[in-house]
């Protein structure tokens, strides 16, 4: 998939008034001009920060809904109901950035070599436990390979050497990313 400039901007826009919305209380009344690809079922994570510090992410590994519509309902959930933050007020609104990512199909990783820093995302899944980790996340850290792979076993709540084991599945996946203070976006 690949998202024209215009097309990111709407979605920004689509999570700003999402957000604004939500924090106040009212449902969004927004339109987007909707193109072929805002409609394609996609999986997203809206990641908000506030003065440089994560303040909220959520999102949907796979398409459920148009892209458009998932970007929404995650903008007003990373907002209100992520569970390691309170839920964002008004007066603290205009001071978010609003990031997003736009999810590639999953892929399973038969090999650990095949994880790239920078590039990829990950998933790992053993039994009912579930962690992901954003392709960003590595890249801020700083962590290689194997540092990435413990942290989203431990994202899962599971032994960081989890990933080794024969039960547990990895997963890999890509994102568009883009944000507010992107070349191409609100800025």
């Amino acid at each position: 998939m690949e998202l024209s400039i215009d097309e990111q901007r709407e979605l920004l826009r689509i999570a700003r008034a999402s957000i604004e919305s939500a924090v106040a209380g009212k449902q969004s009344s927004f339109q987007p001009s909707m193109t072929p690809q805002l409609a394609l079922n996609c999986g997203a994570f809206v990641t908000l920060h506030a003065h440089g510090e994560l303040r909220g992410c959520i999102g949907y590994i796979e398409g459920i809904m148009p892209l458009a519509e998932t970007v929404r309902e995650v903008a007003a959930k990373a907002a209100l109901e992520d569970p390691r933050f309170p839920p964002v007020r008004t007066p603290e609104v205009h001071s978010i950035d609003i990031e997003i990512s736009v999810m590639s199909p999953l892929q399973e990783v038969k090999d650990t070599s095949e994880i790239v820093i920078g590039r990829d995302g990950l998933l790992v899944e053993s039994g009912y436990h579930r962690g992901l980790l954003l392709p960003q996340v590595a890249t801020e850290y700083g962590w290689n390979r194997v540092e990435f792979l413990r942290q989203t076993c431990v994202k899962a709540r599971l032994a960081p050497d989890a990933w080794q084991r024969t039960s547990t599945k990895i997963l890999r996946f890509s994102v568009i990313l883009f944000s507010e203070h992107d070349k191409g976006g609100m800025e």
